[in-house]
């Protein structure tokens, strides 16, 4: 494959990612109705993991150092992102929080410029950056009458922005290491799944809680707790669309989708990659109109053509 398909093989995965994680709060939501935080994260990603032994059943050997890099890959982009992100929508609106996260490709080319000595920061990506966050807001606004502030929601989705900047800069160090990227992927939820065991075995439950309640209850731990009890925990997995949801989370938001996020950042470069995610909002506005039947309006559509100019601006050079 010459560097031209290389290129356009290496977006297309890209964009595959972004599809798939801008549909991922849809089925987020719905599932806090009948999980916590943790538990939609625990098993998702748990499912990820068995599913990724399915994609590529062998294992591959490695210096035992790099797996400190694995392991600071799943703390930082799975179980503080993920759970930051998720927990923040407990305290403050989801357009804040999309906001918010989608400053994530500037926390990744500020963590590579410190710590990879890689020079991402031209005036043109801040100037991008910039008129892509507008568009995003605009996007997330989308005709709503007030955007209302949460400091204690809107602190945690900053949080998860500054975690994936990290996890972008581990990604780069392991890609340089040309591990295969399915393998990768699954030693990191492995790693992410063994931090999360000591959270869900603190936060056992044997009395099941509404979920309604318990999602929108102003209280921080109500995102960490884990049903045991039998009977409210068969309840929950009897219902197909709870086992859909979970599938879809644990396979293809995570096993398929951070494979194919680590060969694109591979392929085009993590900094250059990252400013993508300025499109996931806007994935998740155009899928809620046509799946829910949300209102598109046309503040949300200038949103979206502005953050495409934007994504361009960033990619500008000289």
């Amino acid at each position: 494959m010459n560097e031209q398909n290389q290129k356009v093989w290496g977006l297309f995965l890209a964009a595959l990612s972004i599809f798939i994680w801008g549909i991922t709060f849809v089925s987020t939501k719905y599932l806090l109705n009948d999980f916590s935080s943790l538990e939609i994260l625990f098993y998702r990603f748990l499912v990820a993991y068995i599913g990724l032994w399915f994609m590529r059943p062998k294992v591959e050997k490695i210096a035992w150092r790099d797996n400190i890099y694995f392991a600071l890959a799943g703390l930082s982009g799975v179980v503080l992102y993920q759970l930051s992100e998720n927990i923040a929508i407990h305290f403050t609106n989801a357009s804040n929080v999309s906001v918010i996260v989608s400053i994530c490709p500037l926390f990744t080319a500020i963590v590579s410029q410190i710590f990879l000595k890689e020079r991402h920061l031209s005036v043109w990506f801040v100037v991008g950056f910039f008129v892509a966050i507008f568009g995003v807001a605009l996007v997330c606004f989308n005709g709503k009458a007030a955007l209302e502030l949460n400091p204690k929601g809107d602190l945690l989705a900053l949080f998860a922005g500054v975690c994936w900047g990290f996890y972008s800069m581990f990604i780069s160090i392991l890609n340089k290491k040309k591990y295969d990227k399915v393998c990768s992927t699954r030693r990191i939820f492995f790693f992410a799944v063994l931090f999360m065991l000591p959270l869900a075995f603190f936060g056992w439950r044997l009395v099941p809680q509404d979920g309604a309640a318990a999602a929108s209850a102003n209280d921080f731990v109500q995102s960490f707790y884990f049903f045991v009890e039998p009977s409210a925990t068969a309840a929950r997995f009897s219902k197909i669309l709870n086992w859909a949801n979970i599938i879809f989370l644990g396979v293809f938001a995570s096993g398929i989708c951070f494979t194919t996020w680590s060969k694109a950042c591979d392929i085009i470069g993590t900094v250059k990659v990252s400013c993508g995610l300025y499109l996931i909002p806007i994935v998740t506005v155009i899928f809620a109109f046509f799946a829910l039947g949300e209102q598109l309006t046309l503040l949300g559509a200038a949103g979206t053509a502005i953050t495409i100019v934007g994504l361009f601006l960033s990619e500008k050079r000289g």
